[in-house]
């Protein structure tokens, strides 16, 4: 996730999160082939190049198309980078589409949104600031977060709540929210945040009432926990022997999904949980490398958004 962009003369302010910690845990290889699958404001992709020689090379995703700009701006003329306007679940496809054999040296996963998605109200993702209530990731995808308040049960979106969110007044959210449906859409992000925070009893230190909510709605929305569930297999598949998986994820849902994919794919269980098996059927296809990471005090101060961020590293073994 990246703070922040000043697009004047060509010139880039931002703040990706632990961008020091992870392309050190990253690049293993200046003359490797690097995919960078969330660029966003392309602050990784930058650090990234900035360790690659001549030979080396990035592939950049992103699902936003207002990424596109940005990655002709800001990494156009490096003949090492190419931007791939996808999801990141479609590694595979891509990547295979431009080179059938190809196998990569790392592989590096923001996860998330970005800072000037969460500022422009346009978009739809913040509580702060009002607009239409959207919250795609790439806009000319599936349907907008209003239209789909307007449509789900009330036991559905309790559900989402619970689930993504893990808020706590899930069912008064849900029930509150589907009376105010019924007198008149909900089409505004400020109107969202109204009625959850007027129907909470109780406030979180530091923490807008809505923040639970919001986040929950944007995960269904963009099938967020999908896509990352599609995306990790493939990286072992993608991955040459040594090569590197990062995740950055701000949410302890996601975090779990990779907490748990990258103990398992350490272990290699050949089979159902419970089965005995030999050591020797075991075959396991990552290391995980060190403790997971969080940003330190002095990162908090400067971007308050990286204060949730949580960083785990693997390694391609097998």
């Amino acid at each position: 996730m990246d703070s922040s962009i000043n697009t004047s003369n060509s010139e880039f302010t931002h703040i990706p999160v632990m961008s020091e910690d992870a392309v050190r845990s990253l690049v293993v290889n200046s003359q490797g082939t690097y995919v960078d699958t969330t660029y966003g404001l392309g602050g990784h992709s930058h650090e990234i190049l900035g360790k690659l020689d001549a030979h080396g090379r990035l592939y950049a995703f992103d699902r936003d198309a207002e990424s596109i700009d940005v990655a002709q701006a800001r990494h156009g003329s490096d003949n090492r980078f190419e931007f791939v306007h996808a999801r990141f679940s479609e590694i595979g496809v891509e990547l295979r589409r431009r080179l059938p054999d190809i196998h990569v040296s790392g592989i590096i996963a923001d996860l998330g949104v970005s800072s000037p998605q969460l500022d422009n109200a346009v978009r739809g993702f913040s509580f702060l600031n009002d607009g239409p209530l959207d919250m795609r990731m790439n806009p000319q995808e599936g349907e907008p977060a209003s239209a789909w308040l307007h449509a789900v049960s009330e036991k559905a979106l309790s559900g989402v709540l619970r689930s993504l969110g893990e808020e706590k007044f899930a069912r008064r959210i849900a029930r509150r929210i589907v009376e105010f449906r019924s007198k008149a859409p909900i089409n505004s992000t400020g109107e969202l945040a109204q009625i959850v925070a007027d129907c909470i009893p109780t406030r979180e230190k530091n923490k807008h009432p809505a923040t639970r909510t919001f986040l929950a709605i944007r995960m269904h929305i963009n099938r967020e926990l999908e896509e990352l569930n599609k995306f990790l297999p493939q990286c072992v598949e993608l991955l040459k022997r040594g090569g590197r998986l990062v995740v950055i994820t701000f949410h302890s849902v996601e975090d779990r999904i990779v907490k748990r994919f990258m103990r398992e794919a350490s272990i290699g269980s050949p089979g159902p949980e419970g089965v005995p098996f030999r050591q020797a059927d075991y075959s396991p296809t990552l290391r995980i490398i060190g403790k997971p990471l969080q940003p330190d005090a002095a990162e908090v101060n400067r971007n308050r958004r990286s204060r949730s961020a949580v960083m785990r590293v693997a390694e391609r073994i097998g």
